[in-house]
């Protein structure tokens, strides 16, 4: 007979929005979660203090909240179905608005799941502990990452982006192997709530919809899928998320570039670039 937890990481089905002030939500929250039986809530935007401390908790489900610290606002929180057996992860940097959890009793068979807010306004060097975040937990083997990251300049069909902060966080992104799944618009016209994972199949069926109370932002409902639905590959595959960038870039940054290709045909030029790319 299997345990709940494990009948639960088969599959787990999951939602996800910017609150912009749990206030009067709650009762709302509890009746769509009861209803629609999902196993993972993600909010940001809580706007909690202690004195939520009592009205916060939701019968059935563990909570996990990092409240925004000496001001008003801000704030993410997890609620996870009790059944699940859950660790939360050290976040370090408390002017970071983000959680970790990891899912499963198992390393090899857990997923990390984490939720982040983003002011819209943050500093570079808020940003950049936040990379550094980033880069540790991408080493996990199934990673979840949803937000509110308030890049609404970034086009995810052509990963391009307009502001020098913005580039910075595409390029973290790709640094970490990140795949983002969200294609429609979450506020108005802008992509501001996202979904990140680092493993394909992960994640499926992502269903932007419908609002909490009066929040500007939309809900977004997806399910992550356990071991128990993925077959095995016998495909060997570079593990890049043990990689390091930072040298490779620095060998592949040395190269006389010019002078090794001066004078190659196409063919040629490629040969000694691929060369190159693969000794570093």
């Amino acid at each position: 007979m299997a345990r709940p937890e494990d009948r639960a990481m088969a599959q787990l089905k999951c939602i996800y929005t910017n609150a912009r002030s749990m206030g009067n939500k709650q009762e709302e929250l509890e009746a769509i979660v009861l209803q629609a039986g999902y196993d993972l809530v993600a909010i940001m935007e809580t706007w909690w203090d202690q004195s939520h401390d009592w009205s916060a908790a939701m019968p059935g489900y563990k909570l996990f909240r990092r409240d925004r610290q000496h001001r008003r606002g801000g704030g993410v929180a997890l609620y996870i179905r009790e059944s699940f057996d859950v660790v939360e992860l050290e976040a370090g940097n408390d002017k970071v608005e983000s959680l970790w959890v990891r899912i499963g009793r198992d390393n090899k068979a857990s997923v990390l799941v984490g939720v982040c807010y983003r002011l819209p306004n943050q500093d570079e060097e808020t940003d950049e502990e936040f990379y550094r975040q980033l880069t540790e937990v991408a080493k996990s083997s199934a990673l979840v990452l949803v937000g509110n990251f308030n890049f609404p300049d970034i086009s995810w069909k052509h990963n391009t982006a307009q502001r020098k902060q913005s580039r910075r966080f595409l390029e973290s992104v790709e640094d970490s192997f990140l795949t983002q799944l969200v294609s429609e618009p979450t506020r108005g016209g802008a992509l501001l709530d996202l979904l990140f994972t680092n493993r394909e199949g992960l994640v499926e069926d992502v269903i932007v919809g419908s609002c909490l109370g009066q929040s500007d932002h939309e809900m977004v409902e997806f399910t992550i899928l356990g071991e128990t639905r993925k077959g095995t590959s016998k495909t060997t595959v570079l593990d890049f998320r043990r990689a390091d960038f930072e040298l490779l870039r620095t060998l592949v940054g040395g190269v006389p570039w010019e002078a090794v290709l001066k004078g190659r045909g196409v063919q040629e030029g490629w040969a000694l670039f691929k060369r190159e790319i693969l000794m570093a």
